[in-house]
């Protein structure tokens, strides 16, 4: 779907770095998280079920090359000559002793058709020794270390039980891209405790982060976790957007991002069964679509509003 210069797209810009079209492969390596085992605490992220993004093959029971070969059987059905990125994506992928969690990464590497790495992570789980391996590994294949940020502000993500501030966040994003890794971040919009009238500080704050990629999206509540008995006790702590206005809030933010910066995605579809609260009932392609058309309403395109300091 061509943005027309609307914004920065992932698609493209990935097939230039890899030099191929390339499909990202979900992995459930058995990592867990330090606010998980007891490092900094055991609840988790208030909102956290990794069932909303783990596809059906992200089982701990099979090995990495297993979930690999299952994903590839999946997707070269329709593109058989597809290559891909193993993703290890379920919690906390470089928190660990480094020999084991380099050793993941190699298995992956060994299967027939990988082409590269995403490696999901926390801001406070990088440890320089592993900087130096994928320093390495990134002058001989694609990397892209993926960060979870969530937000700017520290008192929502000690609310939300992130375990970390935006000044960790800040220094690993410097720390990875000084290495010269591709290096990301994820938001969630309408996080409890967020402003959900102006975006604009919020995206300049992100801005200011030497972030080559940026995945946005809505928040949802899933079942069976902290955030969803929250909102059920207090509803008025949470602004869950309707479609239209998550729209047009979602292109406010980007008007105010730094116009460089890749945008991977705008939203996420979790599950139906999994949600506490209803989701919009629209798929991620009809969402854009969405959004695209009311961008061209508007004269809105990525960076518009940006304000250089």
């Amino acid at each position: 779907m061509d943005n027309n210069g609307l914004y920065k797209e992932f698609g493209p810009w990935l097939t230039e770095q890899v030099g191929m079209k390339v499909q990202k492969i979900s992995i459930n390596a058995d990592f867990t998280c330090p606010n998980r085992d007891g490092r900094l605490g055991t609840g988790g992220c208030t909102y956290c079920n990794n069932q909303t993004f783990n596809p059906a093959y992200c089982e701990t029971t099979k090995s990495i090359t297993q979930q690999l070969e299952e994903g590839k059987q999946f997707f070269s059905r329709k593109y058989p000559e597809m290559k891909y990125l193993a993703y290890f994506q379920a919690y906390t992928n470089t928190y660990g002793p480094l020999d084991d969690v380099i050793a993941k990464y190699e298995e992956s590497l060994e299967v027939d058709g990988v082409v590269g790495l995403v490696i999901g992570t926390r801001p406070d789980c990088m440890p320089e020794p592993l900087l130096d391996y994928l320093e390495g590994l990134s002058a001989k294949r694609f990397v892209l270390v993926e960060y979870g940020i969530e937000c700017s502000d520290d008192k929502v993500l000690e609310h939300i039980n992130r375990g970390h501030t935006f000044e960790q966040t800040r220094e690993a994003v410097v720390r990875t891209v000084e290495r010269g890794i591709f290096t990301g971040g994820h938001v969630i919009l309408g996080l409890p405790g967020t402003d959900c009238s102006d975006p604009s500080e919020e995206a300049e704050r992100i801005s200011s982060l030497p972030l080559h990629i940026l995945k946005i999206h809505q928040l949802q509540l899933i079942k069976g976790t902290l955030m969803a008995e929250e909102y059920a006790l207090h509803p008025d702590r949470f602004h869950l957007f309707t479609a239209d206005e998550y729209i047009d809030y979602a292109i406010d933010y980007v008007e105010h991002l730094r116009p460089d910066i890749i945008l991977e995605r705008f939203v996420s579809q979790s599950p139906a069964s999994l949600l506490a609260v209803k989701g919009w009932g629209l798929k991620n392609h009809e969402f854009v679509a969405r959004l695209q058309k009311r961008m061209r309403e508007r004269g809105a395109y990525q960076g518009r509003l940006f304000k250089t300091k």
